[in-house]
């Protein structure tokens, strides 16, 4: 079996949580409410007979609104016609960008740790995955703009950013994002930024989009999606945008993918991403509820949590319960406190790891969950440390 179609963290803690009837705060797949008009729009789109093929690139109105989006909210101009493309989630973006932009012999370039897709792209291109390491940076993390030069090299094709970051939850400051640019721009790199997590930024934090930089707005593909923003991470609609030569080089391969999907979400969407500001406004009030919660269960409990601008996942060090090894500590927590979570070393391509006791905990549930989890992870501190 290959590696690109290995089972993943995901289902392993997953199936860990069913077995052991803990809460599962592994996985980012939110306990939350979505928006009721767009639950209603896609009743109507159904009812109405939108059930068939939607257009290969996606519905008009979808693309229109994608446009109209990055337009008013960053300032971005893309034409809905060539530079705006619909996607069965932000992976299936993601694994035509790498298959249609990287190959045998190429390198690209991300940081480290990574969503796990990242590396799955690049073994099935047939590409070499090359990871600039977040460095700690008091509670949180920070690009080590050095390291990321250092892993340019002349077989260097492509660089993948993933901003708001998952699993890390920073934000990439403009400072940093300029670093990243800069780097792109002397090596003619094109580059593919994930921004799945655009909408959850938390205490002030600002996302910046790569493709708004100087230099970067004819050579960054960027990667978006509905599930998070929504609460509807079933639907797998995404989009990209980009110049019309990388649009086109990803609609190559996704045609041979999934070909098109969701026609009746993509028609709620259309109309749902018109007042998305107001609605991404009090969910990050929920979210950000939710991480105090949690991160004052881990506190608790003797961990030591990291900063999350963004998203929906806390770090924590997990050594002050006596583990040195986060991924046998999440395998030992259902039996100790009934909570699943994901080991930082699943989302590294550096071996060995560099912080191994590191973990991730997910905080996008409802608050009465988080609260039973906080107060059985409490109990940790009470319990005999690991040998």
């Amino acid at each position: 079996m290959s590696r690109a179609s290995e089972t993943s963290i995901f289902t392993e803690m997953t199936e860990l949580a069913r077995r052991t009837g803990s809460l599962n705060l592994g996985q980012g797949v939110p306990d939350l409410d979505s928006p009721a008009a767009l639950l209603d729009g896609v009743s109507r789109a159904l009812l109405a007979g939108d059930n068939q093929y939607p257009p290969a690139h996606g519905l008009p109105a979808l693309r229109q609104a994608v446009a109209a989006h990055q337009r008013r909210r960053y300032g971005l101009d893309w034409d809905p016609d060539g530079e705006v493309l619909v996607t069965t989630g932000a992976t299936e973006a993601l694994a035509s960008a790498f298959l249609a932009l990287s190959g045998p012999g190429d390198e690209v370039v991300t940081f480290d740790p990574c969503y796990d897709a990242y590396p799955a792209g690049a073994r099935l291109s047939g590409a070499r995955l090359v990871a600039a390491p977040l460095a700690p940076d008091g509670d949180g993390f920070a690009l080590d703009a050095d390291a990321l030069r250092a892993a340019v090299t002349p077989r260097t094709r492509m660089l993948v950013l993933n901003t708001p970051h998952n699993p890390l939850g920073k934000v990439f400051t403009r400072a940093e994002l300029a670093a990243v640019a800069e780097v792109c721009v002397a090596h003619d790199l094109v580059a593919v930024t994930d921004e799945v997590y655009e909408h959850l930024t938390y205490d002030g934090a600002a996302h910046v989009p790569l493709a708004s930089l100087p230099g970067m707005r004819e050579r960054t593909l960027t990667i978006s999606s509905a599930g998070k923003t929504f609460n509807v991470t079933g639907w797998k609609v995404g989009w990209v945008t980009g110049p019309a030569r990388l649009v086109a080089a990803v609609a190559s391969v996704k045609q041979w993918l999934t070909y098109a999907s969701g026609t009746p979400y993509q028609a709620a969407l259309a109309s749902a991403l018109d007042g998305v500001e107001e609605w991404a406004e009090g969910l990050r009030r929920t979210l950000r509820t939710g991480r105090d919660l949690l991160a004052d269960g881990l506190t608790r409990a003797g961990l030591r949590p990291r900063r999350a601008e963004a998203g929906y996942f806390l770090q924590a060090d997990v050594r002050p319960l006596g583990y040195q090894d986060g991924a046998r500590f999440c395998r030992d927590l259902p039996g100790r406190a009934g909570v699943v979570a994901i080991p930082t070393s699943a989302f590294r391509v550096a071996r060995p790891d560099p912080a191994p006791w590191l973990v991730r905990f997910s905080f996008c549930r409802r608050h009465e969950d988080l609260r039973e989890a906080a107060a059985r992870l409490a109990a940790l501190a009470a319990s005999q440390p690991a040998s």
